[in-house]
């Protein structure tokens, strides 16, 4: 891991990826600041990072696109898959450059805070938990990044995937108020997610009796609900998409207020991904 780990970031500061990824990061980060907090004499420098989180929008596309996509275009990835390295460690060696870039480039940030404290009332608690809850969002749009960048063979492809990827993350608190909330869409809302888990147990197992097992299981538990709890049901697609929802967490971050479900969420969500992208480079291992 340490090898894949040191080849990756310093291939990050040997092509023009790196220094695109860390000056257009602190080019906009810079405006905003200067807009939000040197222009106006403003203290507040906690609200600094909900006015760029759109930059993850942009800048982890570029981050992530080239990870294992350019080793599938380049072929490199069959090197990489018949070393003694085990395939977790590939993924993790690469998901921590990309992370440790991306730390970097905001370690450089901490400036602007110094700043504010020279020249202001720097609210120190804030700042620190705007800090780790940024560096948490970041993680998971990294993860996210990473495992589109596994499934795609190509550089334009997966930043694009990545984009809409975190374009629905970052319009899922609006898509949450217009969804409807009545019992038949709540209804079709479990059938879907049980289709769905059917269909993902098919795909990695190839096993009919496996898939349909998953089937019966999932709507024996959907009729079960609806007669014992039909309040369950409703709104259920609305709840389902808050508790997905990784911007809403930020926001206690960014008001000082450190909370360890929101952690354990974060890094869950990080883990999750980063299992999910070792799953498919197993799987296309022994294809």
């Amino acid at each position: 891991m340490i090898a894949v780990f040191k080849r990756e970031l310093k291939s990050y500061f040997l092509t023009p990826l790196g220094y695109t990824f860390m000056g257009l990061f602190l080019l906009i980060a810079g405006f905003f600041f200067s807009y939000g907090n040197l222009l106006p004499r403003s203290p507040r420098y906690a609200q600094f990072f909900g006015n760029i989180l759109f930059i993850y929008l942009i800048a982890v596309p570029l981050l992530t696109m080239r990870l294992l996509s350019d080793e599938r275009r380049l072929k490199t990835d069959q090197l990489l898959l018949t070393s003694p390295i085990k395939v977790s460690g590939i993924v993790l060696g690469k998901y921590l450059a990309a992370f440790s870039v991306f730390g970097i480039t905001l370690a450089v940030t901490v400036l602007y805070a110094v700043i504010v404290g020279i020249h202001g009332d720097l609210a120190v608690a804030e700042t620190i938990g705007a800090y780790l809850g940024f560096m948490l969002l970041g993680s998971c749009f990294i993860s996210v990044g990473t495992f589109i960048s596994a499934v795609t063979e190509n550089q334009v492809t997966s930043a694009f995937f990545t984009f809409f990827a975190l374009l629905f993350i970052w319009l899922i608190d609006l898509v949450r108020q217009i969804v409807p909330m009545d019992l038949t869409s709540g209804l079709i809302f479990a059938a879907v997610v049980v289709v769905a888990i059917t269909v993902y147990f098919y795909l990695n197992t190839r096993n009919l009796i496996v898939a349909a097992a998953a089937l019966v299981i999932g709507a024996g538990a959907i009729t079960a609900t609806f007669f014992l709890s039909r309040s369950f049901f409703l709104g259920i697609m609305s709840d389902v998409l808050d508790w997905l929802s990784l911007l809403a967490r930020f926001g206690s971050f960014s008001l000082g207020i450190l909370e360890f479900s929101t952690v354990v969420y974060y890094v869950s969500f990080t883990t999750v991904f980063l299992y999910l992208t070792v799953q498919v480079i197993e799987k296309r291992r022994w294809a």
